[in-house]
């Protein structure tokens, strides 16, 4: 199974809001840019990559979480960012149910990171 594949299926077996949001995500991710690459990392990780790691996606008990690698280092005008501020390096996302994100936001982050 290819890591696309890897990804349809954990998003296909997040049956509530998780797999929603997540499925939602992915999709503004490759939405930000037609070279970005699926990867499928660390035992069970999405990673969307273009010359490096971009942003890691995790489904958690109560959160599905972004994780950009060196988020500390991108611009966040709109402030996407809302956990990971003790780090150095790496900023999240956590989305929780019912959180809504802003698509256009989220894809200039992308971009960003692309860039860094």
């Amino acid at each position: 199974m290819n890591p696309s594949e890897q990804i349809d299926q954990l998003i296909a077996g997040l049956t509530d809001w998780r797999g929603d949001t997540l499925g939602g995500i992915r999709k503004t991710i490759l939405a930000a840019d037609p070279d970005i690459v699926e990867e499928w990392k660390w035992m069970g990780s999405p990673v969307w990559c273009l010359d490096g790691n971009i942003v890691v996606g995790n489904a958690h008990k109560d959160k599905v979480k972004l994780t950009f690698s060196h988020g500390a280092s991108l611009p966040d005008p709109d402030n996407l960012f809302n956990n990971g501020f003790g780090g150095k390096v790496w900023r999240a996302i956590d989305m929780f149910e019912g959180d809504r994100l802003n698509e256009g936001a989220l894809k200039e982050l992308v971009r960003a990171a692309i860039d860094y």
